[in-house]
């Protein structure tokens, strides 16, 4: 079965083999342009403690896909080694790009540079929900890579990919752009991957994707793979989305995303033929949540989304990417297409959490339960008006009170309801705990919702 591997652990990721520079323009070599960039990229070893039964699975996986016995005797390890790789950035400063899982959860942290120098790294900050993180090391005579804009990058551009498979330190693929603006692979929560065909294997998570220049454009991040091998299919971040990561890991130590409040549809051909527009580039909005910086914007459903902050969208995905690097409390500036006619906006993204924190002050016992008006003819129960409960938030007091999707609710505090506006009425005027009557399945029974959860 063919996987998606993100190389989380000890020897996980990415390979390069010293194989000649295949898909190269024919008569030219890489080697010069390799020989300055190659001292950007160094060895990361990251010793993990072992938290739980899965990460131990995980690495006991990962050995086995490697053709290595277990060698721990029955016992189970407190530790184990993550091998990856990284690229310096930033000289001066020992700035060192790399992805998030190899050294998520490190208690140490060393680099191996080029030239054999060993330096243990602190690590500045890392984002999870895009898999880079950012460390930094104390040292001279460093030689950073430059930064590329990988908005420019086309597909059949011929690229390199640099970093230390199974451990092996400076190996070197070559190969072409396949793909760009790959998404909904399930490997980050924020992707925009590009797609590339060098050869990458388990150890050099974190290494440089480069193109002729020897500029960074992506890090290499994971492959497609039937048996923990390349077949030719890796995805490696943007250098623009790691950059915009890494300046808010230098400025703030984290990334905090604000929120703009919207749903969103890539737009087919037969909705752009729907909409009269003259292609299919753009992302339609689908649904605008109330009281959101959307909303506050101006933000309407069926408005076709174009740009950003400058940043083309081709789908409705670029906007989750474009709007996700937005920091919170900052301005988006959107242009869009309403009814044929151009239109700019400016929405300042607000922050979730605190927005959760308002519905909840808001509507303590119903915040994160989806409802709607019901009625029914039931053989059971007879002529049933009330409120059907269509969701129910996790993290919610409903949640923890047992509430489902599918209740439906007949009285708040001994008092028959037939809507949500009665439901919302009684339940504003609750002080403690909130009573209810449901309907679920062939029976009835009472809940309460406390405002704590």
């Amino acid at each position: 079965m063919i996987t998606i591997l993100r190389k989380t652990l000890a020897l996980l990721f990415v390979t390069m083999s010293t194989t000649a520079i295949a898909g190269s323009p024919l008569g030219e070599s890489l080697a010069p342009m390799l020989q300055k960039v190659l001292p950007s990229v160094v060895n990361i070893r990251a010793q993990i403690k072992i938290t739980d039964l899965s990460t131990l699975n995980k690495i006991e996986k990962s050995r086995q896909g490697q053709g290595q016995d277990s060698d721990n005797n029955g016992q189970i390890p407190d530790k184990f080694l993550s091998v990856g790789s990284g690229v310096i950035v930033n000289a001066d400063k020992g700035y060192i790009l790399t992805n998030a899982h190899v050294v998520n959860d490190a208690e140490r942290v060393i680099i191996t540079l080029s030239d054999g120098r060993h330096f243990t790294a602190k690590t500045l900050g890392m984002d999870k929900a895009s898999d880079i993180a950012l460390l930094q090391i104390q040292a001279k005579n460093l030689a950073a890579i430059v930064i590329g804009n990988s908005t420019d990058l086309k597909v059949g551009d011929f690229v390199a990919a640099i970093g230390n498979p199974y451990g092996l330190s400076q190996s070197v693929t070559s190969g072409i752009v396949s793909a760009l603006g790959r998404s909904t692979l399930g490997i980050e929560n924020y992707e925009n991957f590009i797609q590339i065909d060098a050869s990458i294997n388990p150890g050099n998570s974190g290494g440089a994707l480069v193109d002729t220049q020897g500029r960074l454009i992506g890090i290499n991040t994971a492959i497609l793979a039937p048996d923990r091998g390349s077949i030719g299919i890796g995805f490696a971040i943007p250098s623009n989305m790691a950059k915009s990561v890494m300046q808010q890991l230098i400025a703030y130590g984290n990334v905090r995303r604000g929120t703009l409040g919207i749903g969103a549809q890539d737009i087919t051909p037969e909705l752009a033929a729907a909409f009269n527009l003259s292609g299919s580039k753009g992302a339609v909005v689908t649904q605008v949540i109330p009281n959101s910086p959307a909303e506050k914007a101006g933000l309407q459903v069926g408005d076709i989304i174009t740009t950003v902050d400058g940043s083309e969208i081709k789908n409705a995905n670029d906007v989750v990417n474009a709007v996700g690097f937005v920091r919170v409390e900052s301005q988006a500036n959107l242009s869009i297409i309403r009814k044929g006619k151009p239109v700019s906006l400016s929405a300042t993204l607000s922050d979730p959490k605190k927005r959760q924190e308002v519905n909840i002050e808001m509507n303590p016992f119903l915040y994160g339960v989806g409802l709607k008006d019901f009625t029914l003819l039931s053989p059971i129960h007879g002529d049933v008006k009330g409120v059907m409960v269509i969701s129910v938030s996790e993290d919610s007091n409903a949640w923890h009170s047992d509430l489902r999707a599918g209740d439906v609710i007949t009285s708040v505090n001994q008092q028959k309801i037939t809507s949500i506006a009665e439901l919302q009425k009684i339940a504003t005027a609750t002080k403690d705990n909130l009573l209810l009557n449901i309907l679920r399945g062939p029976g009835a029974v009472f809940l309460v919702i406390n405002k704590e959860s």
